[in-house]
C-alpha cells in the first residue's frame, strides 16, 4: 500500500511554526543560543539531517570557548537574584512556562518526531511526563523545602549545568531544569550535538518568556565541558550520557566538592530460571522495543536457562516478528491517524551502520543468528532514505570478544546467553560492572530474592521490568552506571539544595560510603 506524509506535519512546515510561535530563538534560517540574558545570533551552525527521512535541518549553532565563559558567569549573576526570590513567586513562573509548554504540546512532540525519530504516541508521553512532573513537583515543594522549620534547605551557592543525552529532552532533562528552577538555581544546559536542540530551544523560549533564569548552549563537548563543569558560578552538574564521558566529567569534578549527579550506561539484562509465564513475559519484552530500546532502562540482553531455551524462543520470535517499524509520519490515507509504531529510525545513519556492523562483528566471532528483521517490514514512504532505519536482530551466544559484551547497543539488537548455574547466571547478568535496572524471571520467589541481591543493579523486577521512575521513586544505578546523589521525587530537591545552618550532609547515592545507599 502506497503511503504519504500526513498532511501538516512536514519538517519545513513544522520548523515554521517554531519561527512563528518564538521568533526571538528561531531564524529563519537558524536557531540561536540563549546566552547571557538575551537569544542570541551567536555560533556556527553545522550540518545536520533528521533521522526520519535525511532531510537537512539546521544544526545546533555551536558557540566558543569564550562565549561559554561569559554565558556561565552571567548565569552565576541571576542566580544570585533568582535564589532570593520568594517560592510563591517561583511557583508562580515555573506554573507559567509549563502552561505554556501544554499549549504547545503538539509541536513540542512533532519536534522530536522529527529531530530523534520517536513515534507520535511516544513523542505525545515524553512531553506529557515533563509536564505532569513537574507540576506534581509544584504541590510538593514547600514541604520538600522543609519551608517554616528549623530544617529549611536553600538554593545552592550558584546555578546548576546541565549535560544530557538526546533521547528524552523533554521528560529528563526540561523536567530536571524546572525543578531546579522551582527549588531556586539558576540553570545552564547544553544541547545534545546528536538531535533534540529544536525541542529543547522551543521549551527555554517558553521557559525564558516566563521570567526563569535559564541559558542554553549548543556547542562541541570537548570544548565547553571544562566550562560547564568547572567554570565559577556552577554548583552543581546534572550529567546524562555514556561512561567515556561521565569519566571525563567525573575527574573534572574531583577537586571541586560540587554536587554531581552523573547517569552513565550499562548493559541491563533480564534472567530467566525456572520460568513459565511466558505470555506475561511476552508483552514485557514487545514493550521493550519501544523507541528502539534508545533508553537508558532498556534490556538487551536476555540471559536463559538452558532447559528453558526452546519455550524462550517459542516466546520470544513471535514478539520481533510483530514490531511495527518505520517513517512515524507515514500514513495509507490524509485523514487516517499517525501510525502505532513501536518505533522508528534510531538516532543517525551512522548508528544504522554500527549496529549491522556490531551484529556481524559477532557472528564472525562465532556468535549464531537467532533473528535478523528486514527493512522490507518497515512503514516507509515510497523510495525515501532509510539510512537511519535497522529492523530488530538477535544474537546467541555471542562471543566474550564481542564489543557488546559489556555494554548496551542503544538499539533494537539482542543478545542471548544460555546458563547452566546460578553463577553463570550472575555471571552474566552482571557483565558490565553496573548497571541502572536488572529484571529475573521466575516462578521461584525464593531464588528471586536471593539472586536480586547479588546483582549489580540499582532497581531490580521480579517477573517485571524496572524504569526510571519519579516523584516519590528513587533513581540510580550501581558500579560504573551511576556516579553520584540518586534523584526522583525528594531526593532531585536535595541532591539541589541544602540547609545552610545544618550540619554538612551526605546524599544518598552512589558515593565511595556504599553504607549511604537506600534499601531497595
Amino acid at each position: 500500500m502506497s503511503m504519504i506524509l500526513k498532511p501538516g506535519t512536514s519538517w519545513w512546515e513544522t520548523y515554521a511554526r517554531c519561527v512563528s510561535v518564538a521568533p526571538e530563538a528561531f531564524d529563519s534560517d537558524r536557531l540561536r543560543n540563549l546566552t547571557r540574558g538575551e537569544w542570541r545570533r551567536v555560533g556556527l551552525p553545522g550540518d545536520h539531517v533528521n533521522p526520519v527521512d535525511g532531510t537537512p535541518i539546521p544544526g545546533p549553532p555551536r558557540v566558543d570557548y569564550d562565549e561559554a565563559v561569559a554565558a556561565v558567569a552571567h548565569a552565576g549573576r541571576e542566580h544570585s537574584e533568582w535564589s532570593e526570590t520568594d517560592l510563591d513567586e517561583r511557583r508562580a513562573r515555573v506554573t507559567a512556562a509549563v502552561d505554556a509548554m501544554t499549549e504547545h504540546r503538539d509541536l513540542l512532540a512533532l519536534l522530536l518526531v522529527w529531530e530523534i525519530g520517536k513515534p507520535w504516541r511516544l513523542a505525545c508521553a515524553d512531553v506529557d511526563r515533563c509536564l505532569d512532573g513537574v507540576r506534581w513537583y509544584v504541590g510538593e515543594i514547600e514541604r520538600q523545602m522543609a519551608i517554616g522549620t528549623p530544617d529549611q534547605r536553600s538554593p545552592l551557592p550558584g546555578a546548576v549545568s546541565n549535560i544530557a543525552s538526546w533521547n528524552y529532552p523533554m521528560s529528563v532533562q526540561v523536567h530536571a531544569e524546572l525543578v531546579q528552577l522551582l527549588a531556586g538555581n539558576a540553570v545552564v544546559a547544553k544541547t545534545p550535538s546528536q538531535g533534540g536542540f529544536h525541542t529543547l530551544t522551543l521549551a527555554h523560549a517558553l521557559m525564558k518568556r516566563a521570567g526563569l533564569p535559564v541559558t542554553l548552549l549548543s556547542g562541541v563537548g570537548s570544548q565547553l565541558g571544562e566550562v560547564l563543569i568547572r567554570g565559577e558560578g556552577i554548583a552543581a552538574l546534572a550529567f546524562v550520557g555514556g561512561r567515556a564521558n561521565g569519566r571525563q566529567a567525573a575527574v573534572s569534578l574531583a577537586d571541586t566538592g560540587r554536587r554531581h549527579m552523573l547517569e552513565q550506561e550499562g548493559l541491563n539484562a533480564w534472567g530467566i530460571w525456572d520460568f513459565s509465564q511466558w505470555d506475561l513475559l511476552a508483552q514485557h519484552l514487545r514493550k521493550g522495543f519501544e523507541y528502539a530500546k534508545q533508553r537508558c532502562t532498556a534490556y538487551p540482553r536476555y540471559v536463559v536457562q538452558r532447559r528453558l531455551f526452546p519455550a524462550f524462543l517459542e516466546m520470544y520470535l513471535p514478539v520481533v516478528r510483530s514490531l511495527r517499524f518505520g517513517h512515524p509520519l507515514a500514513v495509507s490515507d490524509p485523514a487516517e491517524p499517525l501510525p502505532n509504531l513501536d518505533f522508528g529510525p534510531v538516532i543517525h545513519a551512522n548508528k544504522a551502520s554500527d549496529l549491522v556492523e556490531v551484529f556481524n562483528e559477532a557472528l564472525r566471532g562465532g556468535g549464531i543468528p537467532l533473528y535478523r528483521g528486514s527493512l522490507g517490514d518497515g512503514h516507509f514512504l515510497d523510495g525515501q532514505d532509510t539510512s537511519a532505519y535497522v529492523a530488530p536482530a538477535c544474537v546467541l551466544a555471542p562471543p566474550a570478544s564481542w564489543s557488546l559484551h559489556h555494554a548496551e547497543p542503544f538499539g533494537p539488537l539482542d543478545s542471548v546467553i544460555v546458563v547452566d548455574t546460578e553463577s553463570e547466571l550472575l555471571a552474566a547478568m552482571n557483565a558490565s560492572n553496573g548497571s541502572l535496572v536488572a529484571s529475573v524471571a521466575t516462578d521461584d520467589l525464593d531464588f528471586a530474592a536471593r539472586v536480586s541481591e547479588q546483582l549489580q543493579a540499582f532497581k531490580v523486577g521480579v517477573n517485571k521490568p524496572r524504569s526510571r521512575g519519579d516523584r516519590e521513586e528513587v533513581f540510580g544505578g550501581l558500579g560504573h552506571s551511576w556516579k553520584g546523589a540518586f534523584v526522583g521525587g525528594d531526593l532531585l530537591v536535595q541532591a539541589v539544595t541544602y540547609n545552610p545552618e545544618g550540619p554538612a550532609e551526605r546524599l544518598y547515592g552512589n558515593f565511595p560510603d556504599y553504607s549511604l545507599l537506600p534499601s531497595r
